[in-house]
């Protein structure tokens, strides 16, 4: 997946469409004054791009609040005013991803001012924010904090949320400027009784703080409104087998493409490495319901190694090659994957390797 010049970054992200608002996968090259996107055929990009955004003229905005299900997003409005939504695999890669392109951004615009980094100033609250009003705001029912169910070491946990999402909603809402002061101002929010830990990890900070901030910017520790402590407990309620896989640490993620076990066709799929216990799962990053496993394997006693780059190695179906790697079951099942480059494929396997 290689091939073009002056590339600053490429890699797998969903995209919106235009028309029809679903949700595909794409290729995305990040270069000097724009962002090409191709669509991936057989394991392979296809060699004229779906489409071209100009970054002359753009604006970026992340995070993005306007899809509550999809809290990974990038918005990226064009100089024709042409919004296009990104969705990355995690809130690392979107990060990242964001502070990328909007280098891109500023060096295609010069004459944009760039705003002073003023982030290690002792954050205090300002003048016109008043806690009482704000926590209002986060629970309005069509622009504040979504509740969710939510799992943690085999419990799951109703109307709650994620860390990572109140420090979202407080950036993308101008609240404050960046993440770290929103640890701060949830931090207050924590002491003056609004929001209320839920589970083991959440809870642990609050304790186990030692003069250092009481909230945790995290997409697995979990949250309530103090107004629905003692309705989250959802402890008395069967726990499956599944619930308990997805309940582990999560190690690594990311955007990879699996050959399906049936038809043997290749497709994109977010892949999500956990610990304790050591599961690797897939999701359809498409669907609606993103958050629901396609499906997954236990890591436990299985093979992992890298194919052979060149020419088409046993058990591939269809002319893919390059970057790809197998994971072999102890009930012999073949999984055959592929990753975006030969670094990634090896963090893969080095990863994976340690929980086998």
């Amino acid at each position: 997946m290689q091939g073009e010049t002056a590339i600053s970054r490429e890699g797998f992200l969903v995209k919106r469409g235009h028309v029809v608002h679903n949700w595909k996968m794409r290729w995305f090259i990040l270069s000097k004054d724009q962002l090409l996107y191709y669509k991936i055929q057989g394991g392979k990009k296809e060699p004229r791009p779906r489409g071209i955004i100009s970054l002359e003229g753009c604006t970026l905005l992340c995070p993005c609040m306007d899809y509550a299900n999809r809290p990974l997003v990038i918005k990226l409005k064009a100089k024709n005013s042409v919004e296009h939504f990104l969705e990355a695999a995690s809130r690392e890669q979107r990060d990242s991803w964001a502070a990328d392109i909007q280098k891109m951004i500023r060096a295609a615009n010069p004459d944009c001012q760039e705003q002073s980094n003023t982030s290690n100033v002792p954050f205090e609250i300002p003048a016109n924010i008043c806690l009482n009003h704000l926590i209002i705001d986060m629970q309005e029912a069509s622009s504040g904090i979504k509740e969710m169910t939510n799992g943690e070491y085999g419990n799951t946990y109703k109307m709650c949320f994620t860390g990572a999402t109140v420090i979202d909603w407080l950036v993308s809402r101008n609240v404050v400027p960046f993440r770290s002061d929103g640890v701060a101002l949830a931090s207050l929010l924590i002491e003056d009784d609004f929001i209320k830990p839920v589970g083991d990890k959440s809870t642990k900070a609050v304790w186990n703080t030692a003069g250092t901030d009481l909230f945790l910017d995290d997409s697995t520790a979990l949250y309530c409104f103090a107004k629905n402590e003692g309705k989250t407990d959802s402890s008395n309620d069967k726990i499956e087998i599944p619930h308990m896989e997805l309940s582990g640490k999560i190690v690594k993620q990311g955007f990879l493409v699996k050959q399906g076990h049936k038809r043997k066709n290749w497709k994109v799929r977010r892949f999500v490495l956990r610990s304790e216990p050591a599961h690797l799962h897939y999701y359809d990053p498409c669907k609606e319901n993103n958050n629901q496993p396609a499906g997954g394997l236990s890591l436990r006693g299985c093979l992992v190694s890298a194919l052979e780059d060149n020419g088409v190695a046993p058990g591939i179906k269809g002319n893919v090659q390059g970057n790809l790697f197998k994971i072999i079951t102890t009930d012999d099942v073949h999984y055959y994957i592929q990753a975006g480059s030969r670094a990634e494929r090896s963090e893969w396997i080095q990863a994976i390797k340690q929980l086998t």
